[in-house]
């Protein structure tokens, strides 16, 4: 019996995959067959995701990339395509925020953000379309949020943004769907990460109570969405968000 999850013979590409969210997708990528290549925006960071596949036992490399170049974003896909084969699997991980309440907010607060976390998606989703149109089969998957949902105070640049994602997911799924190239988003909830660990105990407490199953999520958790999204399982799977939050948001 065949493994509907296998995704062997894929070369992925996973952007922001120095820690966390981007580094369980990557590895859980790479256990299920695929060839992984990792971004971070330092060389070092880079050097640490080619060591990190490595010790795994897995293929593929850790490449520096600054989403917002776009000349760069061109030579890192050329890069990948000619050392391992053109891109099948493509997440969209790399995000920053620039939190300010909105009345304060800088234009380069909100522009940085829009340029790292929508546009950069965008571009990089594009550079990837040739090969899977070509190929007839592709799966992106775009890191959004539960902030792009439901919102929060402070972070309206990053929401503006995340919920634009998810916007033009729906959008390219239409686009690209007779291609047999499906386009989702997954929109993680509160995740156990370094930032989250320097919260004070009574914020933790409050955000706690607001999550259903009363913790919070593991990167490896998000990584199992998106690994069933880029599947042979999915492939009826098209232009959706899945939620995973432990219950903070339903929708």
């Amino acid at each position: 019996m065949s493994n509907v999850f296998s995704l062997q013979g894929q070369v992925a590409l996973v952007t922001g995959a120095s820690r966390g969210i981007g580094r369980a997708v990557l590895l859980e990528l790479g256990r299920l067959g695929a060839t992984v290549v990792g971004t971070a925006t330092s060389a070092a960071g880079a050097a640490d995701i080619g060591k990190a596949i490595a010790d795994a036992g897995l293929q593929g490399a850790g490449l520096a990339l600054d989403v917002t170049d776009a000349a760069a974003c061109e030579a890192v896909v050329g890069d990948i395509e000619k050392r391992f084969g053109a891109v099948g699997v493509l997440v969209n991980n790399a995000g920053i925020t620039r939190d300010n309440l909105a009345m304060r907010m800088k234009d380069e607060e909100w522009d940085a953000v829009i340029d790292t976390n929508l546009k950069a998606v965008f571009r990089m989703s594009r550079l990837v379309m040739r090969g899977m149109m070509k190929a007839r089969n592709g799966r992106i998957v775009n890191i959004t949020s539960v902030v792009g949902s439901a919102g929060n105070p402070g972070q309206a640049n990053y929401a503006a943004a995340k919920a634009g994602v998810a916007g033009m997911s729906r959008a390219l799924a239409r686009e690209l769907g007779s291609r047999n190239i499906t386009v989702n988003c997954v929109a993680p909830g509160f995740i156990d990460t370094d930032m989250t660990r320097a919260l004070p105990d009574a914020a933790r407490d409050a955000l706690l109570g607001n999550i259903a199953l009363g913790r919070l999520g593991k990167p490896e958790e998000i990584a199992g969405a998106v690994a069933f999204l880029v599947s042979p399982a999915a492939a009826y799977v098209t232009g959706t968000t899945l939620h995973v939050n432990g219950g903070m948001y339903m929708s």
